[in-house]
């Protein structure tokens, strides 16, 4: 009897973990394999959010089959406790391990609304707009100019949701001071900006901000960058420049990012320059002199006058020799990259060919007569 008794309790043993390993290796199955979902979905996970939370809210979207399985996979994989807030996209089929990989690591945003407060050399605006998962574009919901127009509808409650983004672009070539009015007018950001950074100082660039960020400590963001990008920029720099120091450099970057606006022609402006230092040459370029009636505070908003092209001020190019006593604007790094190695010419003139671009030559004869071309080409313009 015994032994039968034995015999029995060994083959429900047996039996039972036969069904143990197979219900484990189900559930292994269910975890790794391809998931429910149809259609990619933004998922939200709220700051201070559990991974039981999160796995409700996947079942209730249709991304999981088991929220219960979902639960202890992130568990034996020791992830549970890495979850980040953010909003991201889940593919279709994504499986649960695949989620809990994307909702654990980074923690960078892939979906959801984004405002970007945008600062251009003329104007400011900011964009309130919306991955949309299916397509991975963005579909803009807003776009107005702070502090000139209304605010939309409906803002506030965007900007008090959690999972909205925050982010500051500026472009190239806009000046400290425009940076440090803009920033004024960004009603996500707060605190003061106790002075204008130095001309030059800040990198052109996206920086994605925590709603209320403080303005000063993200100025100091904007200078760690742009100094770390001269730094390395310097460092790579062609030899037998006429640039002594990397202060110089920026300058001269700050004039070729002014200059033109068509990527492939920095080295070939910046060329220009190099050559006018190396042959003792005026620089004769007339962003500088609006910067010197400007003082970088905004757009000049009109043509040069010939007083102003033969007026003595420390930046009037067509005056003083060499460079000016700072940089004229916020160089991005392309323009740093052309003018610490820039193209190999003998190019000591350029004037715009009417195509967004310039025309380039080595004597003055040949400059003329693109001059010559460029006149006909805006008179053409006139008469049309």
């Amino acid at each position: 009897m015994a032994r039968a008794l034995a015999s029995n309790a060994l083959t429900v043993f047996v039996v039972l973990m036969v069904a143990v390993a197979s219900i484990v290796a189900w559930g292994r199955s269910q975890y790794a394999g391809e998931g429910p979902l149809e259609e990619a979905i933004c998922l939200v996970v709220p700051s201070g959010a559990s991974m039981s939370r999160v796995s409700r809210d996947l079942e209730e979207q249709g991304a999981i089959s088991s929220g219960t399985i979902f639960r202890l996979g992130a568990e034996y994989s020791d992830r549970a406790n890495q979850l980040k807030a953010g909003s991201f996209v889940v593919e279709p089929r994504a499986s649960m391990g695949e989620i809990v990989e994307i909702i654990t690591a980074s923690g960078r945003s892939t979906c959801g609304t984004e405002i970007n407060y945008r600062i251009g050399v003329a104007a400011a605006n900011m964009v309130v707009r919306e991955l949309d998962p299916a397509t991975q574009e963005y579909v803009e919901l807003a776009s107005f100019s702070p502090g000139e127009e209304a605010a939309p509808d409906g803002l506030d409650a965007i900007m008090a949701n959690p999972s909205t983004r925050f982010r500051v672009t500026l472009a190239e070539g806009v000046t400290s001071w425009q940076v440090v009015e803009e920033l004024k007018q960004a009603p996500f950001l707060s605190g003061e900006v106790a002075a204008v950074p130095a001309e030059g100082s800040l990198a052109p660039d996206s920086y994605e901000t925590p709603n209320g960020a403080d303005r000063a400590s993200l100025v100091q963001e904007m200078e760690t960058r742009q100094a770390a990008i001269l730094s390395d920029l310097w460092a790579a720099r062609a030899p037998g420049l006429p640039l002594e120091t990397p202060e110089e450099a920026l300058t001269l970057a700050s004039i070729v990012e002014k200059e033109t606006g068509v990527a492939e022609e920095r080295p070939l402006v910046a060329s220009v320059f190099v050559n006018r230092l190396n042959d003792g040459m005026r620089l004769q370029t007339d962003p500088t002199v609006i910067y010197g009636i400007t003082e970088g505070k905004g757009p000049l908003g009109r043509g040069i006058r010939q007083s102003e092209l033969r007026g003595a001020t420390a930046y009037n190019t067509y005056v003083i020799p060499g460079l000016p006593p700072t940089p004229i604007a916020n160089p991005g790094r392309e323009s740093l990259a052309a003018t610490l190695n820039p193209a190999d010419t003998d190019y000591l003139f350029f004037v715009a060919d009417g195509t967004g671009g310039h025309a380039f030559a080595a004597t003055l004869t040949e400059h003329n007569r693109n001059v010559q071309r460029w006149r006909e080409i805006e008179a053409e313009r006139a008469n049309q």
